[in-house]
């Protein structure tokens, strides 16, 4: 590939499995990381299916960036492909892994507390249910958006 690989996915995706050479820059920094980069040169934009990628490229070209390609079928076609992807030696947890963990726990201790303490608290494991619910139908999880800014998280404390 000739032009300069951008992958939008958030660190723990990139890090269980990514293009050799692509640079990390999370959809949700890529206004502010772009600023300064070359309006003119050309841009593969890299997400796991390619539907983020797709926001991305429509995010550079409302900014002014005139040779952007999104990776056709994302990183799930590359590795279907049989082409070599590089993995980082101590990533985190997938962030679907995370959420699981994080929502189960959530759920648990709300129940828990409901069972020992006041009812109410039984509206705080109905709300995560909820949030699951939205996550699912919108394909757009708040809960993996807060766990993406958690310092284990953070590729610049893993040297990326």
């Amino acid at each position: 590939m000739d032009a300069r690989l951008i992958d939008v996915r958030e660190y723990p995706e990139f890090a269980a499995g990514h293009i050799e050479g692509a640079q990390l820059v999370p959809l949700g920094t890529l206004a502010k990381e772009s600023a300064d980069w070359d309006l003119s040169a050309p841009l593969t934009l890299i997400c796991r299916t390619g539907r983020r990628a797709e926001q991305a490229k429509r995010t550079l070209a409302g900014r002014g960036f005139t040779s952007l390609k999104v990776l056709d079928g994302g990183m799930d076609a590359w590795v279907s492909a049989g082409k070599p992807i590089a993995v980082a030696a101590n990533g985190p947890w997938s962030m679907e892994r995370q959420v699981r963990i994080t929502a189960g726990s959530l759920v648990l201790t709300f129940f828990g507390l409901g069972l020992v303490s006041s009812r109410k608290f039984f509206l705080g494991a109905a709300l995560v249910g909820a949030g699951l619910v939205y996550a699912g139908v919108s394909d757009n999880c708040m809960m993996a958006s807060l766990l993406g800014r958690m310092p284990w998280n953070d590729p610049e404390r893993a040297n990326v």
